[in-house]
């Protein structure tokens, strides 16, 4: 499970390197394989263990592709994914298309969330953040019936 906020570099290859704390679960797990995509409704990626990005790929590839939201879905989600590996060294190649995608510079923040990870730059992971803060203070906070039964 892949926790906390990490400050890391885009090299000038467009590599990051995964924090050592992560690398001996995906390299065990996954055998080092990753898959990196976008995400479609905020300015980061998303990098999940292979095994991970398997589930995500069943899901995706049961939607029915007649429906245009569905389709749209799978196009963006499957049409950006790229299969990432670790080096020796405990590096990804993050691919061009990913990195305009995200706006990524050397600044970044790799972001655990449990099953996978987001990569943002450094600037808009802070704009992101003081956006959620904003919106938890302001108390217009629109909470789901699963929220409102969490306990803290």
């Amino acid at each position: 499970m892949f926790r906390g906020a990490s400050a890391i570099n885009l090299d000038s290859k467009g590599r990051i390197a995964i924090p050592t704390r992560y690398r001996a679960e995906i390299i065990e797990q996954n055998a080092g394989q990753m898959v990196c995509t976008v995400d479609i409704r905020q300015p980061c990626l998303l990098l999940y263990p292979l095994k991970e990005w398997e589930l995500v790929e069943q899901k995706l590839s049961a939607l029915a592709n007649f429906d245009l939201t569905h389709r749209s879905l799978q196009r963006v989600m499957l049409g950006y994914a790229t299969e990432c590996e670790l080096d020796s060294a405990g590096r990804i190649l993050i691919s061009g298309p990913l990195r305009l995608h995200a706006k990524l510079e050397k600044s970044l923040m790799l972001v655990g969330q449990l099953n996978k990870f987001e990569i943002w730059s450094d600037a808009e992971w802070h704009a992101q953040i003081e956006q959620d803060m904003a919106l938890g203070a302001s108390g217009q906070f629109a909470l789901s019936e699963e929220l409102k039964m969490l306990s803290l």
